[in-house]
């Protein structure tokens, strides 16, 4: 998909990337309109009756939602440089459904075994950098490199949490993210498909 500018394109070229990203700065402006209600009712994580809907849409949406511009920037500088090899490698369905499924398991944890008001796309960078190292694996062989980013990570996000706790940054959030990012790889490896090959395979038992 390109879009044309006085005669110069411009190439839609990571549809779920680029899209994550205009649909968080959507929120973040109506965050400010709102002054902060929208990120309340809508873009942000915590336990709340099992009975209103919004508990369950703010599952998913709280990985839209920002505090403010420089914590958008800062998660969306790693996304769109990660995001679009993760796209084309594995197709913008599955990075979909991957993208999702983080957020979803970063908020059930929060509710389960936290209480605090979670909101930002963190946790999928985290799931974006993990996933991005399994990039090189073939033939059954795993790179040194994929066990080193993964320990560096997990050891940083656990010192930072005995340092500094879930106030300020959810670390659990970002270890969560880490976690997943590797589930994703190793399924990859074994269904190349993603989530169709999965699918089938469970269709087949």
């Amino acid at each position: 998909m390109s879009l044309s500018f006085n005669n110069i394109q411009f190439d839609y070229n990571s549809t779920v990337i680029i899209s994550y990203l205009l649909i968080s700065l959507g929120a973040w402006f109506l965050n400010i309109i709102t002054r902060g209600l929208s990120n309340k009712l809508l873009f942000t994580s915590y336990r709340s009756s099992p009975f209103n809907p919004l508990t369950y849409i703010r599952m998913f949406t709280h990985s839209i939602g920002h505090k403010d511009l420089d914590h958008l920037i800062s998660n969306f500088l790693y996304i769109l440089l990660i995001g679009p090899m993760i796209e084309e490698k594995y197709g913008s369905i599955n990075l979909l459904v991957m993208l999702l499924i983080t957020s979803f398991i970063i908020a059930l944890y929060n509710i389960i075994f936290d209480d605090y008001i979670i909101t930002g796309a963190s946790g999928n960078v985290y799931m974006l950098i993990v996933l991005s190292s399994f990039s090189n694996i073939s033939e059954g062989k795993i790179p040194i490199t994929v066990l080193l980013i993964c320990t560096f990570y997990v050891i940083t996000e656990i010192k930072k949490k005995i340092l500094e706790g879930n106030k300020k940054i959810y670390h659990d959030g970002h270890l969560i993210g880490a976690i997943c990012g590797l589930a994703f790889g190793f399924l990859f490896l074994k269904y190349p498909d993603g989530i169709f090959s999965l699918l089938k395979g469970m269709l087949k038992l």
